[in-house]
């Protein structure tokens, strides 16, 4: 499958600023949902998902918790300096985390002007510790930063939750607030790590959750933790020029098994289609080696693009992985992935997606048009005229791939 080769400015559209949700609704499942399996459009909302959905299928959801990643550090001019952790500089969000009296971190600084490279910012934790803040390096987007503390028993993650601000959307205009620790946050959120909501899931109730029953619809998760790149507009020209971000993605095994078998798979969210979407590919590029590649594995952007070799179907090539797994006495895998999904991709694993109404000139838009195969237009376009709240705090759409 060669390269495509489209012009961003084909995913631009006008979003009035009062189609964005500020807001969420006070109950997550009574968001509207635009339901798109065929050609036709229906309006129903989120609590009524189930009526909508194959039976026996296999729904996956991302499981990966925001950390409060905005710290704040006010200067005694009253000047602010804002550290935005992006992405640990060593191993994976989750690992980081749990650091102890030392944790370096990418970070976006708000502010950084006003920082001089020598100084180092302090905060007081309690009577008897501060944290202190050392810039490492600075490029022209982000900085190298090092927190260091002196408890041997109080982790980063104690340290976000003491000093952190919830990192919600800057399209959003607004202060973070304390209710957004809470409905900034999926119901199911489990693996500390993500810098932005897997938004599509924030719907999701646990009435919801029992209704699948019905249908014997099955329920697994996997983890993405979403990097702040995710909602990041396209500056380039062509989609194809813009560099993905990376992000890591953790997969058990009795997922993937769950994977081999599944005729029908709904994604909820980008997240989770872009995670099994690069397990596929992971899979089918590790299929004749006897090893996994470790944790250093980042699957690039175009590899199915570029792939020489012949694709199979998921069910042999999980099962293949499964079985792989097994000798090696390995139950997860972790890695990274760039893969970018443009249109003119072939899903190769989910046939249905659970999604919100994302940014113009998104990546994540692109996404959409390559699983709607070009109807994310009319679908836009009867969302916004049929007042549909946009973004992460927004309603949403249950899409089909055939």
């Amino acid at each position: 499958m060669p390269i495509p080769v489209i012009a961003t400015s084909d995913y631009d559209y006008d979003l009035p600023s009062e189609r964005i949700a500020k807001h969420p609704l006070s109950q997550r499942d009574e968001s509207k949902l635009l339901i798109a399996l065929d050609e036709t459009i229906e309006v129903d909302f989120y609590k009524n998902i189930v009526d909508y959905l194959p039976e026996r299928s296999l729904m996956v959801f991302n499981n990966s918790k925001v950390i409060p990643a905005r710290i704040l550090y006010v200067k005694d001019t009253g000047g602010i300096i804002e550290l935005f952790c992006l992405e640990p500089i060593e191993g994976t969000p989750y690992e980081a985390l749990q650091d102890t009296q030392k944790s370096t971190w990418l970070c976006m600084v708000g502010g950084a002007k006003k920082w001089k490279q020598d100084l180092e910012l302090h905060w007081q934790l309690n009577d008897s510790q501060q944290m202190t803040a050392k810039m490492l390096n600075k490029n022209e987007q982000t900085c190298t930063i090092e927190f260091s503390w002196q408890d041997t028993q109080t982790t980063f993650a104690d340290i976000l939750e003491q000093l952190g601000q919830m990192p919600i959307p800057p399209y959003l205009l607004r202060k973070a607030e304390a209710s957004d620790k809470q409905q900034y946050q999926t119901v199911y959120a489990k693996v500390e790590g993500s810098v932005a909501a897997p938004t599509a899931g924030l719907h999701f109730t646990e009435s919801v959750f029992q209704s699948f029953s019905q249908k014997n619809i099955s329920t697994n998760f996997t983890t993405l933790h979403v990097g702040a790149g995710t909602f990041k507009p396209v500056s380039a020209e062509f989609i194809h020029d813009h560099a993905m971000h990376a992000e890591w993605v953790d997969i058990d095994i009795d997922l993937i098994e769950q994977l081999s078998k599944a005729n029908d798979i709904v994604c909820v969210g980008t997240t989770s289609l872009r995670t099994l979407e690069s397990l596929y590919w992971f899979a089918l590029e590790n299929l004749h080696v006897s090893s996994l590649p470790n944790k250093d594995y980042v699957l690039s952007q175009f590899t199915p693009y570029k792939f020489e070799g012949e694709k199979l179907k998921k069910t042999i090539v999980f099962k293949s992985l499964v079985e792989k797994m097994r000798l090696l006495y390995t139950t997860k895998l972790i890695f990274r992935t760039e893969l970018m999904i443009m249109p003119g991709y072939q899903l190769q694993v989910a046939n249905y997606l659970v999604t919100n109404f994302h940014q113009p000139k998104s990546t994540l838009l692109m996404l959409v048009d390559a699983f709607t195969k070009g109807r994310w237009k009319s679908i836009y376009h009867y969302a916004l005229k049929n007042d549909f709240r946009f973004l992460s705090y927004g309603d949403g759409c249950l899409l089909h791939y055939s």
